[in-house]
């Protein structure tokens, strides 16, 4: 049986990807469960394995107010998963070291 220090949670939230190591991109991807240290999300694009993530979460994407939460982290893992489509598609595990709350105005 697997232990974890941390509570996962099962959310599947928008997700972009804003910076993979030293380079600016821009990849959209969907989070499959979120802890207090890290997440697993699904991505179109392998990030550099090691390097530094930022990435932002759209937490209230479809209401009055959105509101995204921006995390800074460093890449653990990234899988390449068959998908059933040409594009390839990545899971991949990411640390959650910091991060900010931002407002859409």
């Amino acid at each position: 049986m697997e232990q974890r220090r941390n509570r996962r949670f099962t959310l599947q939230l928008p997700l972009s990807i804003t910076r993979s190591g030293a380079e600016r991109v821009t990849a959209a991807g969907l989070t499959k469960n979120i802890s207090s240290t890290g997440v697993l999300f699904t991505s179109d694009r392998e990030p550099d394995l090691g390097g530094p993530i930022e990435y932002i979460i759209n937490l209230n994407y479809e209401g009055a107010q959105p509101v995204s939460l921006r995390c800074m982290g460093k890449v653990l893992r990234a899988e390449r998963v068959v998908n059933g489509f040409e594009n390839p598609a990545f899971q991949v595990a990411a640390t959650l070291e910091r991060y900010e709350f931002v407002r859409e105005r």
